[in-house]
């Protein structure tokens, strides 16, 4: 217990955490809510004119930003880390961790789902050591816009999509897949994999990479994507990532120690079985909860054998309700903001909003077309109060590269950034048009000036300033 009442003391790195996302989500609420209704008559999302940027390290004209945004770029898939380490590929969700004066620490997710060999690190010890994808952990200075380091700070987990920040400083990791040494068939590409331990599961990861990895099997077996720490409280609520998809929340037996276990539950929504599609704008429900038998039993569609007692099936036969592909996850006064990637009767997205207090879950917004905003994944609030959102969608590069919108407290819709990552060899031999790969990792520093994003492949790490004060984020 004394453990305990330590790791959640108040500090300036929980302090920061709390502040910005606080203050944050209170604005964002009303702003979907007013959006939602002006798209519903017809009005389009804010569309100010991009220009093409070259990056301050390379020299590339690698994204569209709005006029007098600039960024650098980091961590390149094959640049060397610490100890010459190559950088992994995959770059996905991504956190700001800790801030030190103006030192930011990032914790980023590799998601890699291919077993070989564990990503390589002088103190990460691996969890398995055929399973390739983990974590890295960044440094920049937020006053001179220098990337100053990285190295391994999780190996041997697979396929690590999203996850969450926690408010003592540590950074979730969770597995988007429940293939292990017993489920060993890939409903993807029908390849068997040559892991040595079990996965699907959430890893706490120390920035420092020290330590030997530990699954928090107590918080669930499924295809993971993000979660989200309400700070009051210390419950943990997740997002997963199928066309059948569950809203869950682990109650920890203590608070800020997850690793002493808890109970997973499924979220009910009352009279709303399903709701992948067909809900009425600004609907609000209310919400109960049902505990899952046999959170370690892992279930996914097409394994072999097929397990039909998994989570999700569990909770389901308890009324859980059924969303499509739920991804980004973010916690801020006192709320929980997540997306449907491919919720909606356009199959396009879905935000909502949770509310613990109430017990109430909110449709906050559904994009009518892909046009106006095609399948969001990762998410954050930004420190100013606006909503931010990276596509990752289904068109190609010419027809729409992949975007970044950004929601403002006063509810417009505004297009922020585009992907324009087309190489011919320049940076470490890469050569395609990578303008349709998604967005991931979106977060903010805790002073508000930079956007810290990921372009997953070729694998890259953006940090983004400019006049934030005079856009639709402020």
């Amino acid at each position: 217990m004394e453990a305990v009442e330590r790791s959640m003391k108040p500090n300036r790195r929980q302090f920061l955490n709390e502040t910005f996302s606080t203050c944050a989500s209170f604005g964002a609420a009303a702003a979907l809510l007013s959006m939602h209704e002006r798209l519903a008559f017809g009005d389009s999302p804010e569309t100010s004119p991009l220009r093409l940027c070259n990056d301050e390290n390379t020299g590339l004209p690698l994204l569209r930003l709005p006029e007098g945004f600039r960024y650098r770029t980091f961590s390149w898939t094959g640049d060397p880390m610490s100890g010459d380490v190559p950088t992994p590929p995959e770059h996905d969700a991504m956190g700001v961790i800790q801030a030190e004066g103006d030192i930011v620490t990032l914790v980023r997710n590799q998601e890699i789902s291919k077993d070989g060999h564990a990503l390589e690190s002088p103190t990460a010890k691996p969890y398995d050591k055929n399973a390739c994808g983990g974590c890295v952990t960044l440094k920049f200075n937020t006053s001179t816009g220098e990337w100053l380091d990285s190295w391994v700070s999780l190996s041997g987990s697979s396929r690590n999509c999203a996850g969450g920040v926690t408010p003592w400083g540590t950074w979730l990791s969770c597995e988007e897949t429940v293939l292990g040494s017993d489920l060993n068939y890939d409903r993807y590409k029908l390849k068997p994999r040559n892991f040595e331990e079990t996965h699907g599961w959430i890893f706490e990861v120390d920035p420092q990479g020290v330590g030997s990895p530990e699954p928090l099997k107590d918080m669930g077996r499924f295809v993971h994507e993000a979660v989200a720490i309400d700070h009051e409280s210390g419950i943990v609520y997740e997002t997963e990532d199928r066309e059948t998809a569950g809203f869950y929340r682990f109650l920890p037996n203590e608070k800020g120690n997850l690793k002493a276990g808890g109970t997973l539950q499924i979220a009910e929504v009352v009279g709303q079985p399903d709701l992948r599609g067909g809900v009425p704008a600004n609907s609000r429900f209310d919400v109960r909860w049902h505990t899952i038998p046999d959170p370690q039993l892992a279930h996914t569609p097409g394994t072999n054998p097929p397990d039909e007692l998994g989570v999700y099936t569990q909770g389901k036969q308890l009324g859980g309700s059924t969303f499509s592909r739920l991804e980004g996850c973010w916690f801020g006064n006192g709320l929980v903001y997540f997306d449907a990637t491919s919720g909606g009767s356009a199959a396009a997205g879905q935000i909502w909003q949770y509310d613990p207090q109430a017990e109430q879950l909110a449709l906050l917004f559904e994009s009518p077309d892909k046009r106006v905003l095609n399948m969001p994944d990762n998410l954050c609030v930004s420190p100013q109060g606006g909503l931010v959102l990276c596509e990752d969608n289904d068109y190609g590069a010419d027809e729409y590269p992949q975007r970044i919108f950004v929601l403002s407290k006063e509810g417009k819709l505004s297009l922020f950034a585009q992907n324009n990552v087309v190489l011919q060899g320049e940076k470490n031999g890469f050569k395609g048009d990578f303008r349709n790969k998604e967005w991931a990792g979106a977060c903010f520093s805790p002073d508000g000036q930079w956007l810290f994003v990921n372009a997953q492949t070729p694998g890259i790490t953006f940090a983004i300033t400019g006049p934030w004060e005079q856009t639709l984020l402020a």
